[in-house]
């Protein structure tokens, strides 16, 4: 079936997009004091949402649709609810890409490098959760919890300040 091929590599375009997009955040933000670099960067981050990762979205999300069309009875099943609203909320995601993007273009974004490797992991863990049902066409609540709470554990020690952080704040209070 072309157009279920077309939706797969569609996808695979727009997670590509979803995983590298905040890692030029990244690397935006930890250099920012390097202007010609973070010139070149605003560049790739234009080009990578608008050219490569709004198309595939779109692509994906439109051949998704045919697909459900052609067989509306995926519909009645849970599993594929479930991953429509996930597909929701990696929309929401995609979106955010783009107001983070235009904040760093215009100078006024106030997250962190950290920030942005933490929020890198989101798009993994609903990647993760749509791949396995619709391959297993249910709802392993167990796995589905088990593999939530591990990339919840992930974010959380990306995003803690790091010792070297404390130990400077802590020092800080104690020369008051």
């Amino acid at each position: 079936m072309p157009i279920l091929a077309f939706h797969v590599i569609s996808m695979v375009s727009w997670m590509a997009v979803l995983f590298y997009l905040p890692r030029l955040y990244v690397y935006h933000q930890e250099h920012k004091q390097k202007k010609e670099f973070v010139e070149v960067v605003k560049i790739q981050e234009f080009k990578l949402y608008k050219y490569i990762g709004l198309p595939a979205m779109w692509a994906t999300i439109f051949s998704g649709g045919y697909l459900i069309y052609l067989n509306p009875d995926l519909l009645s099943q849970n599993w594929m609810i479930a991953k429509l609203i996930l597909l929701v909320s990696l929309t929401a995601y995609s979106f955010s890409l783009e107001f983070f993007r235009k904040k760093l273009e215009n100078d006024e974004c106030t997250k962190s490098g950290k920030f942005f490797r933490a929020y890198n992991e989101v798009p993994t863990l609903i990647s993760i959760l749509i791949i396995t049902f619709v391959i297993v066409k249910s709802i392993p609540v167990g796995f589905s919890i088990g593999i939530t709470l591990f990339f919840a554990f992930v974010i959380y020690m990306i995003a803690k300040p790091s010792k070297k952080v404390e130990d400077i704040k802590s020092n800080k209070n104690s020369e008051i």
